[in-house]
């Protein structure tokens, strides 16, 4: 059963990030701050639920949350900073769009830089632990989603409407024959016999 807050707070904002282990696409960050009598049957950690579900819970969570922020780091982003800076860049850039300011931030993971003067508490799988931070789980997933979904229309052969960017062997197999685009992260290890030297 996932708590609702962490803190006394009233005003608490969870945030999460998707996509920092995929081979392209953006790394994409959430923060929502819920109300304190925010409920929903099957909200949890949006690797636990079907894409249906996180789809359903999407504008439950706009519409119900008292402000929610979406940041997207892209790609190139990604390999100037590092895939780390870039998630804790993203959930400053998401708790930033936020209309009403947190008095406390609750983080998914155990890396956090502060934000302004805010308090904040990083979670080992707080997604799993705490509702705010499942929502903004299930935004940056969905949000990430749909842009992969978009950007699948330009490269298909890359199947990333299905595999989302990740290294499955499709889409290692797909890197070999085609090369890369200009949405992969080029400081990745993009195949496995990448750094293999050829003796």
């Amino acid at each position: 059963m996932l708590k609702l807050s962490y803190s006394e707070y009233v005003l608490e904002t969870g945030t999460d990030e998707a996509g920092r282990g995929c081979l392209s696409g953006p790394v994409v960050a959430a923060a929502v701050i819920l109300p304190e009598n925010f409920t929903h049957d099957f909200l949890n950690d949006s690797k636990q639920l079907s894409e249906k579900k996180r789809q359903e819970l999407k504008p439950y969570i706009e519409k119900h949350a008292v402000a929610y922020g979406v940041a997207f780091i892209n790609n190139e982003e990604v390999d100037k900073i590092n895939v780390l800076q870039a998630s804790i860049t993203g959930m400053h850039r998401a708790i930033k769009q936020l209309t009403t300011q947190p008095e406390f931030i609750i983080v998914d993971g155990n890396k956090f830089k502060p934000y302004q003067k805010i308090p904040h508490q990083t979670i080992i799988k707080g997604d799993a632990k705490f509702m705010s931070i499942a929502a903004a789980s299930i935004l940056a997933k969905t949000y990430r989603d749909e842009y992969m979904e978009k950007i699948h229309l330009e490269y298909p052969q890359y199947n990333w409407k299905k595999n989302k960017g990740y290294p499955t062997k499709e889409h290692r197999n797909a890197i070999r024959e085609f090369g890369i685009t200009p949405y992969h992260r080029k400081t990745f290890k993009l195949l496995p016999e990448q750094f293999k030297l050829k003796l």
